[in-house]
């Protein structure tokens, strides 16, 4: 790009939307590549910092955790005039297999299995493209679907040499 018409990311926040629509579609994909660049930079740097949150906190913090008997959530402890927030969260997994297992004794028993454990059904995309005609009619009237965001990769092509 020329230099005239590069537009730096602190500019392009301050430009009016319609302004940014009308740039060249070159300026567009040089735009995202810094963004891009700006972003990946970002992340080494929250990464690195991090790195040193652990290093300098994390023993505190256990020892805190192990007096308060504390494994999960949020702590909080000083270090100099500085708060310091630790949030651990809980994130526990079930195995579906022995879930269904479960399920099936409740239900055996005569309890209803709603009042223990939520009970999604799921079909994977993939599989209902697979199946046979016939078989998708009968779940067609339970699948809605929905459309993501959508994403755009704009990439500078290299001009053709005649």
């Amino acid at each position: 790009m020329n230099a005239e018409n590069v537009i730096t990311l602190n500019q392009l926040h301050q430009m009016p939307i319609g302004e940014v629509v009308a740039l060249p579609a070159k300026t567009l994909a040089y735009l995202q590549q810094e963004a891009n660049a700006a972003m990946g930079r970002i992340k080494l740097v929250n990464d690195l910092l991090d790195g040193v949150f652990v290093r300098r906190f994390s023993d505190r913090a256990a020892s805190i955790r192990q007096e308060t008997g504390k494994d999960f959530g949020l702590i909080r402890f000083q270090d100099d005039d500085v708060e310091v927030s630790m949030d651990v969260p809980k994130r526990p997994s079930w195995d579906q297999n022995k879930l269904a297992g479960i399920v099936q004794t409740i239900r055996e028993s005569g309890d209803d299995p709603a009042q223990y454990v939520e009970i999604v059904f799921d079909v994977s995309e993939r599989k209902y493209t697979a199946w046979p005609e016939n078989i998708r009619r009968v779940f067609e009237s339970a699948r809605t679907v929905k459309s993501g965001k959508a994403n755009f990769k704009l990439t500078l092509c290299a001009k053709e040499v005649v």
